[in-house]
Order: structure tokens, then sequence, then C-alpha cells
């Protein structure tokens, strides 16, 4: 299946990509899970290559690349693992909240050090106490003359380690009524008096990305550091998470076609009773229905990013894409497992890496529970 919205320039973009990912991550990639980080110095060579941010706009050192240079970035940067996935949350997800609502003055100080690699960037929502129901954040911001003394604790922030700037989701007026309204975004830098990081998590899967808590003890942020107004910070969150969405269905779509690859090379060369295991039809019954999946999962996505380059309002649409293909793949990564038998449980072998990095997709973004509950508002319901 072709993709429409793709050109032989985006072709051209593939390749190079993927010849800089055989020689700079694929070889290194073990070695990452095992250290439990990606290297900042692979963040710089990325930076170097025009593959962070492409996006931007030339006067910050871009290239106003459209929006299919950022999916193929996360296509490809998926198929060598899904621990990448920090590089597509600061090239797709933090970094346009930057260029969105920042000032001249902050984008000129911020975003070509994000297209180097030299500034890498997270965002800061969920807490101990809040995950989904981001109105009930407890983080606060005292504005005191030009200063905000920001007090409170973060969970869970991917590139929570490597972080040089930080948007973090405050409450700048915690007796708002609706409480949604009391919410701004703040941008911490890294040296930041009070600021600190916690541990560093220890996950289930995607091992290589830096999972951590972080802390803020009468952190001292400047005001010039608020990110657009006041107050705006829910309405701001709002319209960011349709892309944010769509770039996990891209790479749940993608990791699915991973495991779904592999195992067929399995089954084909793997034998029992005489024969290899590809001629059993319980097995090709498997694979086929997984393969259709695929096909229908990809044509849905394919659609929805079309129309988000056109800059429709795919909200519904989205939510759907996103529940539907992080179940999907999490079916996938069972059915492979099972399929690869004993050996699907070795370490040696990648469906066990990707059964456990799947898990989360289905609650990162927000969990699959609060699309559906988007769906059915949606529908009118």
């Amino acid at each position: 299946m072709t993709a429409r919205y793709l050109k032989e320039e985006h072709y051209m973009f593939r390749d190079a990509l993927r010849k800089f990912l055989d020689q700079e991550a694929r070889p290194h990639y073990d070695r990452w899970e095992q250290e439990r980080i990606i290297p900042r110095e692979f963040w710089r060579k990325m930076g170097k290559n025009g593959f962070l941010c492409p996006w931007v706009d030339e006067a910050y050192g871009g290239f106003n690349a459209d929006f299919a240079y950022s999916v193929v970035l996360n296509q490809e940067l998926e198929r060598v693992g899904t621990g990448l996935i920090g590089i597509g949350l600061h090239n797709d997800i933090v970094v346009p909240y930057l260029n969105r609502y920042g000032t001249e003055e902050q984008k000129k100080r911020w975003l070509p050090g994000c297209l180097s690699g030299d500034t890498i960037t997270a965002i800061a929502m969920t807490e101990p106490g809040a995950g989904s129901d981001l109105a009930g954040i407890r983080t606060t911001a005292r504005k005191q003359g030009d200063t905000y003394i920001v007090n409170g604790e973060k969970t869970f922030i991917t590139n929570g380690i490597h972080a040089d700037l930080v948007i973090t989701v405050v409450k700048t007026d915690p007796r708002a009524d609706p409480p949604h309204k009391g919410i701004s975004l703040l941008v911490v830098e890294r040296d930041t008096p009070g600021f600190s990081r916690g541990r560093q998590l220890e996950k289930i899967g995607q091992h290589s990305q830096d999972t951590a808590e972080l802390i803020f003890d009468d952190a001292e942020v400047p005001s010039h550091n608020l990110l657009g107004e006041e107050g705006k910070g829910f309405y701001y969150l709002m319209e960011q998470l349709q892309q944010e969405r769509l770039v996990v269905a891209i790479g749940a779509i993608v990791a699915a076609e991973e495991m779904l690859n592999r195992t067929m090379q399995y089954v084909k060369e793997r034998k029992a009773f005489g024969q290899t295991i590809s001629r059993f039809q319980t097995v090709q019954f498997r694979i086929a229905e997984m393969a259709t999946e695929l096909e229908v999962g990809r044509a849905f996505v394919d659609d929805l990013i079309m129309r988000h380059m056109e800059g429709e309002d795919i909200v519904t649409g989205v939510s759907m894409a996103k529940w539907w293909t992080t179940e999907m793949a999490k079916r996938v990564a069972a059915e492979c497992l099972q399929l690869h038998g004993g050996y699907g449980y070795m370490e040696e072998f990648e469906i066990a890496r990707r059964y456990r990095d799947i898990a989360v997709t289905s609650i990162y973004a927000g969990i699959n529970e609060i699309m559906k509950s988007i769906i059915a508002r949606n529908l009118g319901l």
C-alpha cells in the first residue's frame, strides 16, 4: 500500500535516514537497552544530519518540511526500536508547543538547540496523583515579582533524565472554577534553582528510553519562561494532543508490522512434525488475520495523516486510531510471541522486547478508556 502523502522527496529522505540508522543506531541499540539510556551524542548526530524537527522554519535552522517527513522519521525510528520514542516526542510533540505558543524571543532562544540536538525537551503533565485527569494536577506556580515559584512533583516523564527544557503543566490559579482554567505552561530549564530529577524509573519495556521523576521545590522560573498566556495551558494541551495521539498510532502500526514480518520469517524456517510450521493451516490463518488487521489499520491511519496535513479537526478519528491500533498491536505481539514458541520468551529474539515495549502504548498519550470517552462524547452520547 502506497501512502498518498509521500512524494519522491520523502522517499529520498527515508533512504538517507535508513542509512544513518543502520550505521549509527542499529549496531548500538542492544547496548543502549542494557545501559538504560540513549547517548546524547546520538541526538547530536541526528541534529547534524537534519533529522530533528525538520518542519521548523528556516529562520531557526529548520527546513519548513511538511508532516510527512515527521511520519517517515517516526516510522523508521520505530523500526529500530520503541526505545527511540523520546526522539519522536521531542520532534513532534514537545517542540511544536514552543513553535506554536512561544514568543519570537523564546523561539530564537530555544529552537536552534532543539534542532542541533544540544537541547533535549520533555513535557511534564503526569503527577503521582494525577494522570488522565489533567485538571486535577497539584503542581503550583506562584507569581513573585518577575519569577514563578514552582512546587510539586511529576512522574513518568519521557526524556526526563536528558531534558534541558521541560514544558511543565502547573496551576497558576489553584482557586479557578472550573479548575482547568487555572492551568498554565512554564518552560523549566535544566539549571533552574529548586528543580531536580528524582530517580530514573525502571520500566517493563522501552529500557533505553529515559523516564524519570521530576521535583520542584521552590523552583525559581523566570516569568519570561511562561509559554503562551497564563490560564490557557489546558487549551494548548487539548490543541496539541491530536498530533501526539496520531504519532502514537503511527508507531503502533509500524511496531505491529515489524513483529509480524519477523514472525513470518521465523515460521518459514522453524520445523515441527517434519515440515515448516508455516505449512500448518492454523498458523496460516493466524498470520492472515494479523496481516488483514494491519492493512485495515494502515489505511485508516494514512487517511488520518492526510486529513491532519490538510488542517482538519480529526480528534474523533485520532482517538479511534490511538485506541484501536495500540490494542491491535498488543494482540499481534501476543500472537507473534506464541508462534515463536519457547523462543519467543528468550531475550535473544526481538519479539520478546517488542512484546514488552508495546504494552504501554495503550496507556500513554491518554489511556484508551479516555479515547473511548472522547469518541462517545463526540458522537453525541
